[in-house]
């Protein structure tokens, strides 16, 4: 297994699971749009997407970080907005491969920090973040607005 910055080569294989992904979170499966929004963001270099092969043709997971600034520190930080392992690798350790990843990504940048989400019922992935010093934020609430919504 190696864990690798994707390309444009990997596209096929990260969108794949991209898509996967995105069902797991109750959206259609949508393979076009998948490969066409990984392309975007490979193609424009706005993320960073880690993934991790057993072969070239096989991916087992992925992660996609977003670059963000910490006002306070008046640093660099980063949004892990996505990590997915496919149903048939977990507990492999991939999940701990990509966040070890993520880590050494935000340490190379001189990042203040990486922040994500995930839904409050999604026992397993909180289990690993705070495995990985993950800390959840009871200082702060989240809010979200959707700009198109009445």
């Amino acid at each position: 297994m190696e864990v690798v910055q994707a390309t444009i080569e990997d596209l096929k294989g990260v969108s794949r699971l991209f898509n996967l992904y995105r069902e797991f979170y109750n959206q259609p499966s949508d393979p076009e749009g998948a490969e066409s929004y990984v392309r975007g963001r490979l193609a424009n270099a706005d993320s960073v997407i880690f993934t991790v092969r057993k072969k070239e043709n096989e991916y087992l997971g992925f992660t996609q970080l977003y670059p963000t600034f910490s006002s306070i520190s008046m640093k660099k930080a980063w949004i892990l907005n996505d990590l997915y392992v496919d149903a048939t690798a977990r507990n492999q350790g991939i999940g701990e491969l990509l966040l070890q990843k993520a880590k050494s990504l935000a340490l190379e940048t001189g990042a203040a920090s990486i922040s994500l989400s995930t839904e409050v019922d999604n026992r397993a992935a909180q289990r690993l973040y705070e495995k990985n010093g993950y800390v959840r934020d009871e200082a702060f609430f989240h809010y979200e607005l959707d700009p198109g919504a009445k």
